[in-house]
Order: structure tokens, then sequence, then C-alpha cells
């Protein structure tokens, strides 16, 4: 009985059925398309901010350091009166080698917009609960965490202090710049710093 009732019906709804499902297709494809291409201008526009606003100020302020602190340490390694140097070797190579296990990741502020995104829609019940200092950390961080935390576990095999040391912070990165400074005053250098 279904077979006769199609070959009954007039061209007309056959059309106007096709023309709806052709209609509904285009609707849905556009408005994927439309979600995709905000997304994208969203994240564009937010690692844009991201960047400028904390990745290269603190990207330029810690390579500016390594670089001092490395020149500096040359220079002295190099120096003919090395002895007569005031300044010791010994200080700006631990400063150098604090600076270079230094990442961005432990000077980084937390992306407090991400977190808020979070505590909003993923609807985890420990977010819900949770105070407002502990941040929820996305499924590619804790990944590149894990690794840090396999680098930072090699490193301290040795044991003894660098076992119990903990992870650099902005403030620890500032009072590594002023014992810098100091050094390069002792030097006789003088730099500006902007």
């Amino acid at each position: 009985m279904e077979d006769e009732e199609i070959w009954q019906e007039g061209p007309q709804s056959v059309q106007d059925a096709e023309w709806a499902k052709l209609s509904s297709g285009f609707t849905n494809a556009g408005y994927r398309e439309g979600i995709t291409a905000g997304k994208e201008s969203a994240l564009q526009a937010g690692f844009d901010e991201g960047f400028a606003q904390v990745g290269v100020p603190i990207g330029r302020q810690l390579g500016i350091l390594r670089g001092i602190a490395t020149a500096l340490l040359s220079s002295l390694q190099t120096s003919v009166t090395a002895s007569q140097n005031t300044v010791s070797v010994d200080e700006v190579r631990a400063i150098t080698s604090q600076l270079g296990s230094i990442r961005f990741s432990d000077i980084a502020p937390p992306d407090l917009e991400a977190v808020r995104h979070a505590r909003e829609h993923l609807g985890d019940r420990r977010l819900e609960e949770a105070d407002e200092t502990e941040t929820p950390i996305p499924e590619e961080v804790q990944g590149k965490r894990a690794i840090e935390s396999l680098e930072d576990m090699l490193a301290q095999m040795g044991g003894g202090a660098a076992a119990t040391a903990k992870r650099p912070s902005m403030d620890d990165v500032n009072e590594l710049q002023k014992r810098l400074l100091a050094i390069c005053g002792q030097m006789g250098l003088s730099l500006q710093w902007n």
C-alpha cells in the first residue's frame, strides 16, 4: 500500500520534500561553519591577547636575564684577571643554571578566564566544589606537566638538595634579576632595564 501512495503523490510534493531536505542540510552546514569560524576567531583573539600580555613580556625578561648571565659567565671565565675579580664565577654560574631551569609554566600567571570557563562549562562536581585558589587543569596541560614531572624526577635522581627543591616562581626570577644587576654593578657595568 505504501508503494502505491508514493506513486500517487504529485511531483510538487516530492520537490517540496527534496527542497526541505536540501535547505535543512545547507542550514545545518552553514550553522556548523559559523560556529567553527566563531571559535577560530575567538581562539585567535585570545591567543593574540595572551601572547602580547603574558608570553612576550615574560619570555623577553627571562631571555634577557639568561643572555646577561651567560655573557657575564663567559666574560668571567675568559678574563685574564679572573682571580682578581670580586665577582665569583661560581655565583654567576649558579644564577645561569637557575635561570636555565625555569620553565614558562613555572612563572606564567594562571589564565583566570580559562579557569572561570572550566568552572562554568565542564560540569565537574570537583570544579563546582573547589575554592577559588584551586585551579582546574586541562588535559593538554596535565600531559605537559606529567612530562615535566618526569624530567624533574630524572634531574633529582642524584638526591641531595635538588630532590627537595621546589619549582621556581616569578618572585625567584625577580630575585635572580636583582642578584644579576648587583653583580653587573660590582663589575662596573651599567644596564638600563626597561
